[in-house]
């Protein structure tokens, strides 16, 4: 990698904040810069890739929403894991874990 942001490849994005959910619920702005500090910058989420990733995973049931304060007292929308959320995690996590081995063994051979 070059040093700069690279894009998430495509259908990740929702297993990234599935797992950074799991950690502990957050509002969006904090599932976004969670995963850009977890990734050492490698990953930056805009609002515009953010915010349907999370109505999409919301109307699936994996996770809810609801109204919290924040830190600086201000209302924002906090999103939680469900339980049927922990589950697609575990089950994405596995596929994905099988797709890098097979990517891997390609770059390998």
């Amino acid at each position: 990698m070059t040093g700069k942001s690279s894009d998430l490849i495509q259908g990740t994005l929702e297993m990234l904040i599935l797992k950074t959910l799991a950690l502990e619920p957050m509002h969006g702005y904090g599932v976004a810069l969670r995963i850009e500090q977890i990734s050492n910058g490698v990953f930056r989420v805009n609002p515009g890739s953010l915010f349907p990733a999370l109505s999409r995973l919301e109307r699936a049931a994996r996770i809810k929403a609801e109204w919290r304060a924040t830190e600086n007292n201000r209302r924002a929308k906090y999103y939680l894991l469900t339980d049927q959320g922990r589950k697609a995690l575990k089950e994405e996590t596995q596929q994905w874990s099988r797709q890098l081995a097979a990517i891997t063994s390609i770059l390998e051979a």
